[in-house]
């Protein structure tokens, strides 16, 4: 299941006059990691009269640099994002072996690499008192302490807005309580790097969409869709990588958390920054997102007016095509392959297999049962495809349409894989058709496989390789060699023909 959906993120800032704008960053363009597929981004920037240069940070992550050429009364940014939301299991990474219970110690290299997002950079009573809680935690799988810890702080600390610029300090947060996202976000990336893992603070875009039905047996999420800038962590793992964690719910980040960046400090990771003159300035800005495509679920099928539109466009084409005077017939061979064993060999490349022949003859018996009362079924020769060296088999079902039976006795039909009969059975009923045919027995002509030939073939094969004691199933020629020498070439197939 996914559902297509667009992010709108204005922001705007108006001055009491005309100021002159110094170079801003804009960090708003997903990551390169995003877990969601990002499949649209435009940016805009007003006064348009501006440069500006899309360049990556030390870090890897996009960010504009803009300069304005002029000077201006108001900077506006408008930002769409569209992408596809689909369910991605947070849990789906594989670790190292020697990372997998905590604590561990990341091998040397790696630890070189992730120097800086291994620097602790704040301590505190109450910060050292939280984390010696958490560093009695040992022996657990990493994972599990992983959520453990994410969820400690979730459950310490009560959210609020904070419309103060910057991040509280992991003391303050600690001793109030309390905090905005990006404060539960740099709280756990310094007390993870106090457990010696390597984390980063992330700033982003958070999508959480109304559920189709409400939840039995917890909270249902939001009332609407909604979206806003958000801040959460990621935890560097052996094996697995970069994984996300948001303490301000406590849970692993999911298809909702789309990254715009990733670094060491928060001080890099802001959406905006920049200068200008000094001035009054009114601040404004709108999120929002909005469905563009979801497909029909279980939870949320096609409403009463979709399937309306659906079945106007199914009306109209059958209008145009009874005009046209257009007719659709059903091919001559509709393709069937086993419910139970569909990769096997013989539903995909191969003529024949040990169950093909069995599901045909059950098919044949209940189409015969269903649709050709009285009717007659054949096992004949099929098709003979370009360089097979011996046709295909076929189950033919032929019946009157008026209902009248073509044939009563189905005991007298020989059955698939029934071996008891002979050539000797076969003479004996080519005399006696003839006898009903009332046509000569001198017309009944015996015909035998070509000794020559199949001599030929078997010569072919090396000395000491047994057609009949070994699994000639590969090729089609030599596993009829085998079937014909074991049977005798001398024996007859017989048939009737009448000049």
């Amino acid at each position: 299941m996914s559902i297509k959906i667009a992010i709108s993120h204005k922001t705007a800032y108006k001055f009491d006059r005309s100021v002159k704008l110094f170079p801003h960053i804009f960090r708003l363009r997903p990551a390169a990691h995003s877990r969601t597929s990002i499949e649209g981004y435009t940016f805009k920037i007003y006064p348009e009269n501006h440069f500006i240069n899309w360049q990556q940070d030390p870090f890897g992550n996009y960010q504009a640099r803009v300069v304005f050429n002029e000077l201006a009364t108001e900077l506006r940014v408008e930002v769409e994002v569209i992408a596809k939301l689909q369910v991605i299991n947070p849990f789906d990474f594989f670790v190292e072996e020697y990372a997998e219970k905590f604590p561990f110690k990341y091998d040397k290299n790696l630890e070189k690499e992730l120097s800086l997002y291994l620097e602790i950079k704040e301590t505190g009573i109450e910060m050292s008192k939280f984390i010696s809680h958490l560093a009695l935690q040992k022996d657990l799988i990493t994972v599990d302490f992983l959520v453990y810890a994410n969820q400690q702080v979730f459950n310490l600390l009560n959210y609020n807005i904070r419309l103060e610029v910057g991040v509280q300090s992991c003391e303050e947060t600690m001793t109030i309580k309390s905090g905005s996202c990006r404060d539960f976000a740099w709280l756990l990336v310094q007390v993870l790097r106090s457990l010696g893992l390597a984390a980063r603070f992330v700033s982003g875009y958070l999508v959480q969409l109304t559920p189709d039905v409400k939840s039995l047996d917890g909270p249902s999420g939001p009332e609407k869709d909604f979206t806003d800038l958000h801040a959460w962590v990621e935890v560097y793992l052996p094996g697995a990588g970069w994984i996300g964690l948001d303490p301000t719910s406590g849970l692993f980040a999911g298809e909702g958390h789309i990254p715009l960046c990733c670094t060491p400090d928060y001080e890099s990771a802001a959406p905006v920054t920049g200068a200008t003159e000094i001035c009054n300035v009114e601040f404004e800005f709108d999120n929002s997102v909005f469905r563009i495509h979801e497909n029909p679920r279980v939870t949320k099928p096609y409403t009463e007016e979709q399937w309306s539109k659906v079945m106007k466009v199914g009306n109209d084409v059958e209008k145009d095509l009874m005009e046209g005077d257009v007719r659709l017939t059903m091919g001559g061979e509709p393709t069937f392959v086993s419910i139970d064993d569909f990769e096997s060999p013989e539903w995909n490349s191969t003529a024949d297999g040990p169950l093909k022949r069995k599901l045909a003859y059950d098919l044949a018996l209940r189409l015969k049962k269903r649709f050709a009362h009285g009717g007659l079924l054949h096992f004949g020769q099929g098709k003979w495809y370009p360089g097979e060296l011996f046709p295909r088999w076929q189950y033919a079902l032929y019946w009157r349409k008026d209902g009248l039976p073509l044939w009563k006795n189905d005991d007298l039909i020989a059955k698939e894989g029934q071996t008891n009969f002979t050539f000797h059975d076969a003479e004996r009923f080519a005399i006696e058709l003839t006898k009903y045919l009332g046509i000569a027995v001198t017309n009944i002509t015996p015909t035998y496989e070509d000794p020559i030939y199949w001599a030929l073939e078997e010569g072919k094969l090396p000395v000491n390789l047994d057609p009949l004691a070994v699994n000639l199933k590969d090729s089609v020629q030599r596993h009829t060699l085998a079937k014909l020498l074991e049977k005798r070439l001398e024996q007859s197939c017989w048939f009737c023909s009448s000049n």
